[in-house]
């Protein structure tokens, strides 16, 4: 396994924009929870802060992509400095008026500003992808970055409550704003690595991404499979709260993202010569049937077993629709598609967290946990509906014309073209 991983690096570049990508893309999680932070030491409110804190992730969904297809048109190093300097400029003017008790409608606006933010994430993808098209490393590339995206989402929350509450409220958005602005500096000067903007085909017109049918299913897909990650942050936290002992949440956390992390790994280190179609209805039927055992736990220690498994699925899922979109998007659009990917998954995310809380104050455990039954089998009833088209897509792009009847899998390597 190490040599696969240690493969992927001996392209030239690919340790210095992975690295500068690394730092980059910490900011987005740091800032979600730093605002969070922010607002409930300095107000008291954590209903504002939550609203505010989803403000900015919400905005970073839908403005993302489109800083992503500017991506696309013009390039990394033309578009980047300009949304991160929005971005930055946005978070410290929300930081300025949560610290002078400024009208509380200003910390909307600038939320809103700032998720003008580059899903850093997407562009390290697109540098893989550009360096690895049509090979086997690409899947250990995507791999790796689901990986670090586990990473970063459990190291930049606990990293984003320590600062503000040990140093000062304002600690963790600013320094988000101070990793962004050095990582995208460090990133966007490695132009040797950095996509070409490629050719729009003829006819092609001025549509987003997201209006291809696979994209959409695929990122609806996402959205549902991210409200588990969502509910496993609020009913792990209640669940641990519940058994007396809140601070187990931490493990909670931590153990989902080793079980997606470690399958990611091992995913990435081989090379599974299974059609894509079924290695997603594989990856998305794991991920419902594994939200059952939830109902059956009892104890922290059960609740951090059934996290565990949970996770398992989660990372090669993930990995599966990225080699997916890589292969059934014009290149001219293929940022802007994985960034829709990701805001599906953030939305998700976000989405579980909130519907598992509220209805977990109303109805109690069992029916907080069950919001991630409803979401699994959303995103496999998604995706069973979408087989026969992404088979056809597929089939098209590896130059096979489309026959009657059932659609043929073609049995070729994960993230090859």
């Amino acid at each position: 396994m190490p040599n696969a991983y240690r493969e992927i690096f001996s392209a030239p570049g690919a340790k210095a924009f992975s690295s500068a990508g690394l730092i980059a893309r910490l900011p987005l999680p740091l800032t979600h929870m730093g605002i969070l932070t922010m607002l409930s030491e300095t107000t008291g409110e954590y209903a504002l802060a939550g609203l505010v804190a989803g403000t900015f992730t919400f905005s970073m969904a839908f403005l993302g992509p489109q800083v992503s297809k500017a991506v696309d048109r013009r390039g990394q190093s033309r578009v980047l400095p300009l949304a991160t300097g929005v971005s930055v400029i946005g978070l410290a003017a929300l930081l300025l008026c949560a610290t002078a008790d400024a009208p509380r409608w200003t910390l909307f606006l600038f939320a809103l500003l700032s998720g003008l933010m580059p899903s850093m994430s997407a562009m390290v993808r697109a540098r893989w992808t550009e360096i690895y098209r049509g090979t086997p490393q690409l899947t250990t590339a995507y791999s790796m970055e689901s990986v670090v995206d586990e990473l970063t989402y459990v190291i930049s929350p606990a990293l984003a409550v320590v600062l503000s509450t040990a140093l000062f409220p304002q600690a963790a958005p600013l320094f988000a704003g101070l990793l962004l602005l050095v990582g995208v500096a460090l990133f966007v000067p490695q132009k040797a690595t950095e996509p070409p903007v490629k050719a729009r085909a003829d006819g092609a017109g001025d549509a987003s991404a997201v209006r291809s049918a696979p994209v959409l299913l695929l990122a609806l897909v996402l959205l549902c499979g991210g409200a588990i990650p969502g509910m496993v942050d609020t009913m792990g936290l209640a669940f641990a709260e519940e058994q007396g002992n809140k601070s187990l949440a931490g493990l909670i956390f931590a153990v989902y993202a080793l079980g997606s992390g470690l399958s990611g790994l091992l995913f990435g280190a081989r090379t599974p010569n299974v059609p894509l179609p079924r290695l997603l209805l594989v990856g998305v039927a794991g991920t419902a049937l594994t939200t059952l055992p939830f109902l059956f736990v009892d104890s922290v220690a059960g609740m951090a077993a059934v996290v565990f498994l949970a996770g398992v699925f989660f990372a090669p899922t993930m990995v599966v629709i990225m080699g997916i979109v890589e292969r059934v998007t014009p290149e001219h659009q293929l940022t802007e598609a994985m960034t829709w990917m990701i805001a599906g998954l953030q939305s998700g995310v976000a989405i579980g967290a909130a519907v598992s809380g509220v209805v977990y104050d109303r109805f109690g455990t069992t029916a907080g946990i069950s919001v991630a039954l409803v979401a699994g089998a959303g995103a496999l009833l998604l995706v069973l509906c979408a087989l026969p088209m992404l088979r056809t897509r597929l089939a098209r792009a590896d130059g096979t014309a489309a026959v009657p009847g059932p659609p043929v899998e073609t049995a070729t390597p994960v993230g090859c073209c």
